[in-house]
């Protein structure tokens, strides 16, 4: 029989029969949802009530003083850069493996993005390239903890110090992920969070920012809420901010959300340790390394290494579409590095602030450039809330497509 008949891509029986839903919510969420609606408080135009709530909540679970939420995670990017004290045409650092909006924010701005590679063990953002990179117009730091794996911390750290550098982590896929114990995000000047359909803490859209350092926070909670500061008079306005604030009922969603993120960060954890097990013995699929200071991962993704020559020289693309079609819920992640953009190959910026002389045709950073055509496959996050048998499911699923794709080759005939 050809074994290629027996893959599901091609007709067979799927491997992973079941689904992951996504959100997880039960009637809790509902009743409270419900209540808002019910009152007619919609809106938070004081940044009071239940948004004020969920801040503090928040803030309590990261174990920092403030937090301030807004509409979703770019804008808390863009919020963290301008508080920090940037300055039209200053450097910002950031990796080029992570959704565009870590970089587009430094643009939004003003400020040049600086992309440096990748740690080809994790994927974060590689503390050699950052130190390599330093001019006298850099002024932050963007380190994005990938898929929830936590950035080596200490090394971005004591680099930024050295240069009296800010600090703003990315924690967009690493709610409730911790490095040496400290939760991702509370590290650095500023930790910025999502809230996004698809992220580990979500309510379809939103984001959050958190620090310990009261200016920072003064400055943008006025930037979220129309330049209005704390004791001014509702028509006063002495930052440029706008309206960027969420509402009631993503708030008391969120706070319902939240009391489920420590149990669903373990199971991630725990799923992610084990699938690493099982993976790590499949001759041509290696895991991301683990290791490099993380306590707590919080998986966002499960991001593994395809190396196509141990598949029969089938293209990554071709394996996860095999993949996805045996039921694992998996995708091949970017498909270029952030600077091969249009926005960046054709600096289609629409702000005055950038010199002439960035370019970003010639920019080339080989470990990223490998992760996206050649080698990441992503399984997505709600699959790492399943079973072992699940994971034990997943890795089944790869070694029949690596069987029917390499066969064993029939005995010569003498």
């Amino acid at each position: 029989m050809n074994q290629q008949t027996d893959l599901a891509i091609h007709g067979g029986a799927k491997t992973v029969t079941r689904t992951f839903p996504w959100p997880v919510f039960d009637e809790s969420e509902v009743q409270a949802v419900m209540s808002i609606v019910q009152s007619g408080a919609w809106g938070n135009p004081d940044c009071k009530g239940e948004v004020e709530a969920f801040e503090k909540d928040f803030a309590a679970y990261c174990g920092t003083r403030y937090a301030v939420s807004c509409v979703n995670g770019s804008v808390s990017l863009r919020l963290a850069l301008i508080a920090c004290g940037v300055r039209p045409g200053d450097e910002v650092i950031v990796p080029p493996y992570t959704f565009i909006a870590t970089a587009s924010t430094v643009i939004e701005a003003n400020c040049v993005p600086v992309f440096v590679d990748i740690d080809p063990a994790t994927y974060n953002i590689s503390p050699e390239a950052i130190e390599a990179a330093i001019t006298e117009r850099t002024r932050a730091i963007i380190p994005v903890h990938f898929a929830g794996q936590a950035c080596d911390m200490d090394r971005i750290m004591e680099i930024a110090r050295r240069h009296n550098l800010r600090v703003i982590e990315d924690a967009a896929h690493a709610h409730g992920a911790e490095y040496k114990g400290r939760k991702l995000g509370t590290i650095g000047d500023v930790g910025s969070f999502s809230f996004q359909s698809s992220k580990n803490l979500n309510s379809g859209e939103g984001g959050i920012i958190v620090t310990n350092d009261e200016p920072l926070y003064q400055m943008m909670a006025s930037l979220r809420n129309v330049g209005r500061m704390e004791g001014g008079q509702w028509y006063d306005h002495y930052n440029p901010g706008c309206n960027y604030r969420i509402t009631q009922l993503q708030a008391v969603l969120l706070s319902h959300q939240l009391k489920r993120l420590d149990e669903q960060t373990r199971t991630r954890n725990q799923n992610g340790l084990y699938l690493n097990e099982l993976l790590g013995t499949i001759d041509g699929i290696t895991p991301l390394e683990r290791g490099f200071g993380e306590t707590l991962h919080a998986y966002h993704l499960y991001i593994f290494k395809y190396d196509k020559a141990k598949f029969g020289g089938v293209p990554k693309d071709e394996f996860v579409a095999m993949l996805a079609a045996e039921g694992v819920p998996c995708f091949k992640g970017y498909p270029h590095p952030l600077y091969r953009q249009p926005l960046f190959q054709q600096k289609n910026f629409m702000c005055y602030a950038i010199p002439d002389s960035v370019d970003y045709t010639g920019v080339f950073c080989p470990v990223a450039e490998r992760a996206c055509s050649e080698e990441a496959v992503w399984i997505l996050q709600p699959a790492m809330l399943g079973t072992r048998e699940d994971m034990e499911s997943f890795a089944q699923a790869i070694i029949k497509i690596q069987k029917a794709v390499c066969p064993v080759p029939s005995p010569t005939t003498l």
